[in-house]
Order: C-alpha cells, then structure tokens, then sequence
C-alpha cells in the first residue's frame, strides 16, 4: 500500500473523531441514524395551541434555520415534548434530533437541567462530529435556551429569563464578542481568518489584543 493510500484509510478511521482530534469529513453510525430517522421532527410549524414554549436560532438566507416548540409541565417543570424543524445540513438535523431524545428521555429533563446541556454532551452521544460542523450542535442549544426563556415569558416568571448580552469589541466596526464566537464555530481560529470574516480591528487596531484573547477562549471553551 503506498503512503498516500495508507494516510487516505488512516483519515477515514479518525473521521469524526472529537475524541482523539482527527478532521476528515464521515460521519458516525449514530449521525447517520438520526439523519437519516429525525427523532421529533415536523415538517410543518405546530399548532399554537399544542405546545407552550417556542424557540428559534439562526436564518434561512445564512443557511440555517432551527425552530423548536416544547410542551413543558407546568408543576414540574419537566419537558414533556420537543419537536422542531431546520433548514440546515445533515449535522444539524443530527444533532437536533439527538437534543430532542436527551431533553425528553427518562421522564423529561427540567428546565433548568436542560440549560446546562451542552452542544459537547449532544456531540458525545452522537459518537462525534467533524470538527467544522461542531457549530450545527451549537445551533440547537442556542434553540433549546431560547424556548426555555419563552417559556417563562409566558408564564410571566421574568426572573428566571436568561438574556445572553452582547458587548461591542470594536466600536467602529460595531463587530461584538457574539460576532467573534460566531466566527470562531465557523472555522476561524486565527485573528486573521476572523477579520476576514468580520473586519474586526480593520479600522481600530487597539481592540486586536481583545480579539485575540476572545478567539483563544472560544476555541479552548469550544475545541478543547
């Protein structure tokens, strides 16, 4: 066998390795399952009044968009149902699918379990992603925290609403730290690939040694 042919099933044995760090692009048995069989899926928005909670990440012009509605028990606090539907790639509908099953097993996860489950979590029972598309996982907890605030929107308990503020890094570019976490899930991992992305620091270098710290807790919050 040559060297190149060795690397090539070398590559595909590591494919989406979380674990040990390999990049290339297969995906798990369990990926595929809950690609191919979406668990709680729906194809169409559901009915106002079959659930109480509703949430929503992201857009159809960028590419992805996540809806999710839950049916939440009001005494326990326990949610009862989670379907969804996304316009997005196969590691979204993945890892939705899976968050859908976890949040809902065994009883249903409590609110305030399911704000502390973590796109790592939804990714080590999917046996692993491509390091690329650890942000669709990303995706669908963002969806999940955002019904659990509408939640208690609509049960008027304004004191448990979590609001994840915002803070402008470059003035001139308006570009905020969310901007930069963004980049960061997408793939930029240096400052240079998040200015591409962003132009962040472009007009006002001053805001770079921000940045750069920025990018490096993401990636160590994110990639370990």
């Amino acid at each position: 066998m040559s060297n190149h042919s060795a690397k090539s099933v070398k590559g595909r044995k590591g494919d989406v390795a979380s674990h040990d760090g390999a990049e290339s692009w297969f995906y798990s048995d369990i990926v595929k399952e809950h690609f191919f069989n979406p668990k709680n899926f729906v194809m169409d928005d559901m009915d106002a009044a079959a659930f109480n909670a509703v949430g929503k990440v992201g857009s159809p012009a960028c590419g992805d968009e996540l809806r999710v509605w839950m049916v939440v028990d009001p005494t326990s606090e326990r949610i009862q149902s989670f379907k969804w539907k996304t316009f997005g790639c196969g590691s979204a509908i993945a890892s939705t699918s899976m968050a859908s099953v976890m949040v809902t097993e065994n009883g249903g996860m409590t609110l305030d379990e399911a704000r502390r489950l973590k796109p790592q979590d939804i990714m080590e029972r999917l046996g692993g992603l491509p390091q690329r598309k650890f942000h669709c996982s990303v995706l669908c907890d963002k969806a999940l925290r955002d019904a659990i605030n509408d939640y208690y929107r609509r049960v008027e308990q304004f004191d448990k609403i979590h609001v994840e503020a915002q803070r402008i890094i470059d003035p001139v570019s308006k570009v905020t730290d969310h901007d930069i976490e963004e980049a960061v899930l997408e793939g930029a991992h240096t400052l240079e690939l998040v200015q591409q992305r962003t132009k962040v620091g472009v007009g006002n270098p001053g805001c770079l040694p921000a940045v750069e710290e920025l990018i490096r807790f993401y990636k160590e919050k994110y990639f370990g």
